[in-house]
């Protein structure tokens, strides 16, 4: 299948490669499938980009290189869609926002991914997580030029 986006031109995509998320994401409920795309010119950032809307891709990056501590604590009412197995591979990302010269992590509301079932939702912490939580000074540096060259 061949898509039109914003950020990265035509696109052919397989089928096989797209996310389910039956609930969307926060603000594009109505956005139930994306591709998660490597960013060409940095290793720390992929983008969720959305199927049905060219224009809109999210920066995701792994929550735990930039906080190793983080642990996404989620009711298990709210991972039901995911239809996890013992033997299903989960992933946690956050979503990457910028503020002037300042990067933050959402650990309020990491996307859980069951990459083995290819089925994802945007959960919400029962614990108290950041909604923007500020990314230390020398990761900036790792991930701030690659970002501002994408955003």
């Amino acid at each position: 299948m061949q898509l039109t986006t914003t950020r990265f031109g035509t696109l052919e995509a397989d089928p096989g490669d797209l996310l389910l998320f039956p609930g969307g994401l926060i603000g594009f409920e109505t956005c139930r499938h994306w591709l998660l795309l490597p960013d060409p010119s940095s290793e720390h950032v992929a983008w969720l980009q959305a199927v049905a809307l060219g224009h809109v891709a999210v920066p995701v990056v792994s929550p735990r290189r930039f906080v190793p501590s983080y642990k996404a604590c989620v009711p298990r009412r709210q991972l039901t869609q995911l239809q996890l197995r013992n033997t299903d591979e989960v992933y946690i990302l956050g979503i990457l926002s910028k503020t002037n010269l300042a990067l933050t992590i959402n650990l309020k509301s990491p996307l859980i991914i069951n990459a083995t079932r290819r089925i994802g939702c945007q959960a919400i912490t029962s614990d108290d997580q950041p909604l923007a939580h500020p990314l230390p000074q020398p990761k900036i540096n790792e991930v701030l030029a690659d970002y501002k060259r994408a955003a």
